[in-house]
């Protein structure tokens, strides 16, 4: 059983003995449903692929209307071993869920919509050949710990792992990330029918903690977008176009990050998050622009009586203060300046809350798990004298993320587990790994 290395592992997670019995099993789950032996069918060897999930740092709401965003990778992630099965057949089994994804490649223009992970891998695959890269069958095993529709982008690190696969097996590492990132939206696109943007799935292919910049790929002609309306062709924007990576993690600064499940998640919330977008773009049609990045904050300011959304405004200024933070916190992380990056994610989290107002559903005013979760954080980091927290991810429900002291995670997650449960509190950090196959 050719296992990944310690030492491979320790730079992926930081430990060795936990990853490597996941991968353990998930070695062994492979063979109980692919292959016997050591090799399957088609004489290869499994081959083993991570792909972590996100979290946004600072850049709430801003990828849609080309606005940027401070991203990373976190420790959470999607694993899998993977085969290619000489068929034209993709075959995936999924720990926890009973069906098997089983996706003909000569029938993908017969694939229903809206059918979960089997349309969405139908649509991938699909993506993929129109883009000019190859895709024939493989057999995975797959297994996540990416939180589940709260706002970590378990969707995302799933396509990300996927397409990590189809790279390595029939296209020689030639994909970028950025080839990724569209393939998986294409599919959320086209087949999910979730008008998703691409901030998820760069986050998750990257690795580290990357600042991204919607402008270009935002205002490209939309073949080259991957839009819902066309198909994704060349010319190819690169990873370079919107994307810049710093060496940063909160643990040097000596913080964790810990996300909390709050409680309440995003399944019945696609209105919410559609207003959001929609509105932003309202306001920017009032400035005779097609995008808010279009245009400016003193624009806006010049035409708020031509607005009549009140709404619209709130968010759409949020957007522009929003760019600004996101700059002022990658300079901050270049220069491991704690102090204003702990500052910028502070106040990203307060405009979110009362500009873009995403913290919870109007239509449900009543239940405000993530305000609520807030106040009880905001009482904690208050005593201990350290750290901050923030709405996470899209909102209106799902989870938060508090960053604070290291030696304060132990004494947090035993205060909010008595309100969330301790099995809704996930302490982990950013991690430099991306998609990719596991050596």
């Amino acid at each position: 059983m050719n296992l990944p290395s310690k030492e491979t592992l320790e730079r992926i997670y930081g430990e060795s003995e936990r990853s490597l019995a996941r991968y353990q099993s998930l070695a062994e789950n492979f063979r109980k449903n692919f292959a016997p032996e050591k090799k399957d069918a088609a004489g290869c060897e499994m081959t083993f692929f991570t792909a972590p999930g996100r979290t946004e740092i600072v850049g709430n709401h801003t990828d849609h209307n080309g606005g940027k965003i401070l991203a990373g990778s976190i420790s959470l992630d999607t694993i899998g071993a993977a085969c290619p099965s000489g068929t034209d057949v993709i075959t995936i089994v999924s720990e926890g869920y009973r069906d098997r994804i089983i996706v003909d490649l000569t029938r993908l223009d017969r694939v229903p919509k809206n059918r979960g992970s089997f349309s969405l891998v139908a649509g991938m695959a699909m993506a993929a050949r129109k883009m000019g890269f190859a895709v024939s069958g493989f057999n995975a095993y797959i297994s996540t710990e990416v939180i589940s529709a709260a706002g970590v982008s378990s969707s995302a690190s799933f396509e990300m792992l996927v397409c990590a696969i189809m790279d390595e097996f029939f296209n020689d590492g030639r994909m970028q990330r950025i080839d990724y990132a569209r393939i998986g939206q294409y599919a959320e696109n086209h087949f999910w029918d979730k008008a998703s943007g691409l901030m998820d799935q760069m986050a998750c292919a990257v690795g580290g903690t990357i600042l991204l910049d919607f402008a270009k790929i935002a205002t490209a002609p939309a073949e080259d977008a991957g839009t819902a309306s066309k198909t994704p062709a060349a010319p190819r924007l690169t990873d370079d176009d919107i994307c810049k990576q710093v060496d940063f993690s909160f643990s040097q600064l000596g913080y964790d990050l810990v996300i909390v499940n709050t409680g309440k998640g995003h399944a019945d919330l696609s209105d919410e998050y559609s207003s959001v977008p929609m509105e932003m773009k309202e306001a920017a049609h009032a400035l005779g622009a097609g995008l808010l990045c279009e245009t400016d904050e003193e624009a806006l300011l010049a035409h708020i009586s031509d607005i009549p959304n009140d709404r619209a405004i709130l968010r759409a200024l949020h957007f522009f203060e929003e760019n600004k933070r996101v700059d002022a916190a990658y300079q901050a992380a270049l220069d491991r300046d704690g102090a204003t990056l702990l500052k910028m994610i502070e106040e990203s989290g307060r405009s979110s809350w009362e500009w873009l107002q995403n913290c919870y559903s109007i239509r449900n005013y009543k239940e405000q798990k993530v305000n609520l979760t807030l106040a009880l954080t905001k009482l904690f980091l208050d005593r201990a004298g350290k750290g901050v927290c923030r709405v996470h991810g899209g909102g209106f429900a799902g989870v938060i993320a508090c960053i604070l002291p290291q030696e304060e995670t132990d004494n947090y997650v035993n205060y909010i587990a008595q309100y969330v449960g301790r099995e809704n509190v996930y302490p982990m950090n950013i991690r430099t790994f991306g998609a990719g196959k596991v050596e």
